[in-house]
């Protein structure tokens, strides 16, 4: 048939299209665009620095670096975490949340001081580049794959648990605040689902500003100065920071950020997004940036239902967490100072609202087989718990402990492939 422009494919043909035949992303995205989507990209980066953003900081101070090292290692993760958004997000047309490696920096708030400063970055560029190399040869992509996906939405929701349960948790301490945010997300699921989110964050705000706990201040505002620091490479470093960082951004990271994604149905490809973010790390090394990674918990308030209802237009959060990555990246420490000002208490209890629908749809995933339920009950038990062992976080730990389960359990693993999302093909009307 002809037509007179472009053909313009089917929900099916979209979702098989391959990446680089891709419709250009400039209408698309304008045409995809969503507020509940934006909005999930913004909530993704409040979570990110009132939070994981503390624990570098404290990396800074434990290596004694000065101001200006500071700010540009600020720069350097906020601006490769936003690049990455953006790049792989409309180049995927998955919602692909990038982030700086929080275990990593804790790793480093107890080692950085043991070194010069220019042997740290040699092992962060070397750390980039080790990364990458696992990533594009494909083999973290055959090892998740061996992973039952019953055991990786019990991963899944045993990352959220404690976000949810920190709703309730908030109400101890400010009963208003996290009321107010709790009741507000209930009132808009009920009348105003699209933008249930923005309802609990507006009413949040509103009540800690009332209660005088809303401490933002912001000084000078300006441009963040990178600082460029030339790489020495150590022996010692190498095994001190660059193997153990290796090890906890691709086990505590990248493991759980392609979990989630597989688990709310899309396809990801392990070679593009942990290769990419290998070589950002790298190529941002000398500027601060100890590792650019996939993340897990801020991606989960972008892959679920919250953030779009069609899963083919969620990839707009993933670009606007992007670009809002970029603009605190610029400005630095002063817009680090709003994010810090907001109460833990709302950030907590917005987080976890946020997060529910993602919860949901994990443990719905993890039960759904009977013969899968007893290890993914283990995988969830032993991800929830938060057990560090040998620096490696409790989402790793708990994808060893629900394989040897389901090893032990049904006596083979299985190849398997993500399906894609359940509601992929519906039709949609509501932007």
């Amino acid at each position: 048939m002809t037509t007179a422009g472009p053909s313009v494919p089917t929900a099916e043909e979209d979702l098989e299209r391959p990446a680089s035949a891709a419709p250009s992303p400039g209408p698309r995205l304008v045409r995809d665009l969503s507020l509940s989507a934006v909005l999930a990209g913004v909530v993704a980066v409040v979570v990110s620095y009132s939070g994981p953003l503390v624990i570098v900081l404290s990396a800074a101070r434990a290596g004694h670096l000065d101001a200006g090292q500071t700010g540009s290692w600020i720069w350097a993760i906020s601006i490769g975490s936003g690049l990455t958004c953006i790049a792989l997000s409309l180049r995927t047309r998955m919602p692909v949340i990038t982030a700086w490696s929080t275990p990593g920096a804790a790793l480093l708030v107890t080692s950085i001081g043991s070194y010069a400063y220019g042997e740290v970055i040699g092992a962060f560029v070397v750390s980039g580049l080790v990364i990458a190399l696992i990533g594009v040869t494909g083999i973290f992509g055959r090892l998740m794959r061996l992973v039952p996906g019953a055991v990786v939405s019990a991963m899944l929701a045993g990352i959220l648990f404690s976000f949810g349960a920190d709703v309730f948790t908030s109400l101890e301490h400010t009963p208003v605040i996290a009321g107010s945010v709790l009741l507000a997300y209930l009132l808009g699921k009920r009348w105003l689902p699209r933008y249930a989110v923005l309802l609990a964050l507006v009413a949040g705000v509103m009540c800690s500003a009332a209660s005088s706990e809303l401490h933002v201040r912001l000084g000078h505002v300006g441009l963040v100065q990178p600082v460029f620091t030339t790489p020495a490479f150590s022996v010692a470093s190498l095994i001190g920071i660059a193997v153990p960082l290796t090890l906890a951004t691709l086990a505590s990271q990248n493991a759980p950020g392609v979990g989630v994604l597989a688990a709310s149905g899309y396809r990801p490809d392990d070679r593009l997004l942990v290769g990419s973010t290998g070589l950002v790390s790298a190529a941002l090394a000398p500027f601060g940036s100890h590792a650019v990674n996939l993340a897990a918990i801020t991606a989960a308030i972008c892959t679920g239902p919250e953030a779009h209802r069609d899963p083919r237009r969620r990839y707009v959060a993933g670009v606007a967490c992007g670009a809002v990555y970029l603009v605190v990246g610029a400005f630095g420490s002063t817009l680090v100072a709003f994010f810090a000002g907001l109460p833990k208490e709302l950030v907590a209890a917005l987080a976890g609202v946020a997060l529910l629908g993602a919860l949901s749809g994990g443990l719905t995933g993890a039960v759904r087989e009977e013969k899968d339920r007893e290890a993914a009950l283990i995988t969830f038990l032993a991800t929830a718990s938060g057990v560090t062992l040998f620096g490696i976080g409790s989402a790793f730990w708990g994808l060893v402990f629900g394989v040897a389960a389901h090893v032990l359990l049904n006596g083979r693993l299985r190849h398997r492939t993500a399906s894609a999302p359940a509601d992929a093909t519906e039709p949609t009307r509501e932007r």
